[in-house]
């Protein structure tokens, strides 16, 4: 037993509980296991790694021809950030100013993060697809003084956002050098002028503002600062030592820095032992896998099932299809037999150790062949996905946060884990029900409020306790389990209340289905809006015996809504029939950035979705919501 789990056993009395195996409890509060001192700003922490093994390497840069990696120290890195620092300093910044990076994930992200930090500054991510009306919204509230993108096309998108009460604004770009001009402006600020804003840094110091993704309204900035991540991070290596901590672990990132999950990730890293690196291009994701070999990775669900389906597809048909699907209902009951006091049978070890040699290791080998964790968040992932990748042999350790605790607020550990839930409440962190079902949560890791936005930071919080928006529960063993967001329970004309997002996540596993919104509100009977994913659709079309065609072809064919009605069959199974889905419409356009239906984290903007396909959603019922008196 781990000390974070002695621990969380002596604190079990704290907890509400009750002596029924299956009861739900009303509160958990994860252990404090490590104290942040006042002066254990992010800058110091990693200096603290610095001191203790400046040898070590804490990056691994990806060569910009080719596939090699080279490494870079600890002490290197740390050479590197002060000079970036006092470039930063030299251009006029005072510490507490804002700067923003606009880019794709890559090296010189995490270096002008943490070299705006060692300035004592706070630093703004920007999405790479944001719009300019984003972008202006940003610089503006947060009055941004210095931006650094990535191409001179972002630039310009910046340039054209700034107005006339931004005219100081600075501007830079990595691929007309950036970083170079930077360190050249500071040749004459001393050294000890970084060591001075480092040391004058506290926990309570703002780190950055973090804009939100927008699903339920207009776009808020979350003020984080160095003790909400510093925080979490010391108490995570405790709570989770497994991931971080040893020298072998090794993070790829290729999810947005501007995502708050990957940006703590990007802390919990390089103030661990392991090493980070970096995937600018997903499209090279496969091929950095294969020569980065991570041991755990970051990833939405979307993605997951996304490797489970292209896995399925790539069998093709007959007899190397049969194979997969025997192997992968064999990876789900080894998963499952797992947690039960008997464990797995012989026969079914027999069978397990068979279908790893046939089919389980070219999965594991697409991810590196190293990989042993995948941290999930963003959005439900589902038992039987969960059991999937258990059984093939990668532990997903699903998780639930926001961007206003700085990510994970409860997650599945190595050791404390239980498919179907997003694991206990982590390190610090304790979390309430609510008498309405509504999650509740306080701790040193959630933040103080909203920038600029008084009384929608007082209508965040119930006393002490932010409120989540998201409605879920907890077992008599502390695991907190979502079951959707209480903005978008549908109730329908009948009162039936109906969670949408239980429906949207068994629906979207088929491989045919991109998106999903279920739709329903003040109407007699559920339906849904389905999407079909283009990359999918050859291969289903071709493994199912039909011909080629294009996705307005495909939304009518007789083949594939029969396939897509019996998914809907299979997804309504999981609720009542007053809840399940009686209708779909098929939609010739799918939900993407591009076209502002889906966040830059992959969250579906509902409202928006409902008010563009109104007229679809009309089709469905034969008429918009009828007023009463009508």
């Amino acid at each position: 037993m781990t000390d974070a789990e002695k621990k969380l056993s002596a604190d079990t009395s704290s907890n509400e509980n009750s002596e029924s195996p299956d009861s739900e409890v009303l509160e958990w509060h994860g252990p404090v296991l490590v104290r942040t001192e006042e002066h254990m700003s992010i800058p110091w922490l990693i200096r603290e790694r610095v001191r203790k093994h400046p040898r070590q390497t804490i990056i691994s840069r990806k060569a910009q021809m080719g596939s090699t990696w080279r490494n870079v120290s600890a002490n290197d890195f740390l050479v590197e950030v002060n000079q970036v620092a006092r470039g930063l300093i030299a251009l006029g910044l005072q510490p507490g100013d804002a700067i923003a990076i606009m880019s794709h994930t890559r090296y010189e992200w995490t270096l002008l993060d943490i070299a705006g930090w060692s300035a004592g500054l706070t630093v703004v991510p920007i999405y790479e697809t944001s719009s300019v009306d984003q972008i202006a919204r940003i610089l503006q509230d947060a009055d941004v003084k210095l931006v650094v993108t990535e191409t001179m096309v972002m630039a310009q998108l910046v340039q054209a956002a700034r107005n006339h009460e931004l005219g100081g604004l600075q501007v830079f770009s990595l691929d007309n050098s950036a970083l170079m001009r930077i360190v050249e402006a500071g040749r004459d600020v001393p050294e000890s002028e970084v060591d001075r804003r480092v040391e004058n840094l506290t926990i309570n110091d703002t780190a950055t503002i973090v804009y939100t993704s927008g699903t339920t309204g207009p776009p808020k900035g979350v003020v984080l600062t160095h003790g909400n991540f510093t925080t979490l991070a010391q108490n995570g290596h405790e709570w989770m030592p497994e991931i971080a901590l040893p020298r072998n672990s090794r993070l790829l990132l290729f999810l947005p820095l501007a995502h708050v999950y990957a940006r703590f990730l990007e802390v919990f890293q390089l103030t661990g032992r392991g090493v980070l690196g970096h995937t600018p291009n997903t499209r090279n994701l496969l091929a950095d896998l294969e020569t980065f070999r991570p041991s755990y990775l970051l990833a939405v669900p979307r993605v997951l099932e996304k490797i489970y389906n292209s896995a399925d597809q790539a069998a093709g048909s007959g007899v190397a299809l049969k194979t997969f699907r025997w192997a992968a209902k064999t990876a789900i009951e080894y998963s499952r037999a797992l947690d039960t006091e008997e464990g797995p049978s012989k026969a079914l070890k027999a069978q397990h150790q068979l279908a790893d040699a046939m089919v389980y290791r070219k999965i594991k080998n697409l991810l590196g062949g190293n990989c042993e964790y995948i941290i999930s968040g963003g959005g439900p992932l589902g038992e039987r996905l969960g059991h999937f990748f258990r059984g093939v042999g990668v532990m997903v350790l699903e998780g639930y946060g926001l961007t206003e605790t700085v990510g994970p607020l409860a997650v599945n550990t190595p050791r404390l884990s239980k498919i179907g839930t997003v694991g206990p409440p982590i390190s610090t962190v304790a979390v309430r029900i609510s008498d309405e079902g509504e999650v509740l949560v306080k701790g040193p890791s959630v933040f103080n409020g909203y920038h600029n936005m008084p009384e929608e930071t007082a209508e965040a919080f119930e006393g002490r306790w932010f409120k989540t928006g998201d409605i879920g529960s907890l077992d008599r063993d502390g695991y907190l389990q979502i079951t959707g967001r209480q903005k978008e329970i549908l109730v329908t004309a009948g009162g039936k209340n109906v969670v949408p997002t239980i429906l949207e996540d068994r629906l979207r596993g088929h491989p045919l289905v991109s998106q999903v919104v279920v739709v329903g509100d003040k109407r007699p009977f559920v339906a849904a809006l389905v999407t079909i994913d283009s990359e999918m659709l050859p291969g289903w079309l071709k493994n199912h015996n039909l011909p080629a065609m294009t996705v307005s072809e495909a939304v009518s064919h007789p083949g594939v809504l029969a396939a897509l009605n019996r998914a809907v069959e299979r997804a309504n199974q999981a609720v009542s029939r007053a809840e399940s889905i009686r209708k779909i419409k098929v939609l010739t356009t799918d939900f993407t950035e591009a076209n502002g239906m889906l966040t830059p984290s992959l969250k579906v903007k509902r409202a928006v979705v409902l008010r563009d396909f109104e007229d679809e959603i009309n089709d469905i019922y034969g008429g918009p919501v009828r007023q009463a008196g009508e």
